[in-house]
């Protein structure tokens, strides 16, 4: 039924649950797994009207990325491999975290997302405003949320 699970996962605590979890679900389901890291667009506040020291800037920050989306995919692709599930890995830069999800899932041919959520209840929501309640609400796919 489902042969292809797309995991997005940021680092946190959590995703090492969405790891775990998602692992699992693959190993039972004879599913391949497609990990996905969205990492921050540097916002335009930041960006200084010296164009040198902006483009600096911006190198930095796509190098500091890049490193921290390959490690935090390294680690998951060893932890699949050590559980025997395919494995593949990609990330992109964006603004919008949720439209990112949403748009690698259907260009991998996924067939399922499978996510974690904070659970902070509505104040914290409210604050801080939820990727996994914006991608449920607007995907296409099935979306399976850990908690």
């Amino acid at each position: 039924m489902y042969k292809k699970l797309f995991v997005p996962v940021d680092g946190s605590e959590l995703s090492h649950r969405a790891m775990d979890g998602s692992i699992a679900l693959a190993k039972q389901l004879g599913a391949a797994i497609n990990g996905f890291v969205v990492e921050p667009d540097l916002p335009l506040s930041v960006v200084t009207p010296d164009a040198h020291a902006s483009t600096e800037r911006i190198k930095q920050h796509e190098s500091m990325n890049e490193a921290h989306a390959t490690a935090l995919l390294d680690q998951f692709a060893q932890k699949a491999k050590a559980a025997g599930v395919e494995f593949i890995a990609s990330h992109v830069t964006a603004y919008s975290v949720d439209h990112a999800i949403m748009e690698e899932a259907d260009k991998a041919g996924c067939d399922m997302i499978v996510m974690v959520t904070h659970g902070r209840g509505p104040v914290g929501e409210f604050l801080f405003g939820s990727h996994t309640k914006a991608v449920i609400a607007r995907s296409k796919l099935p979306v399976l949320v850990l908690h």
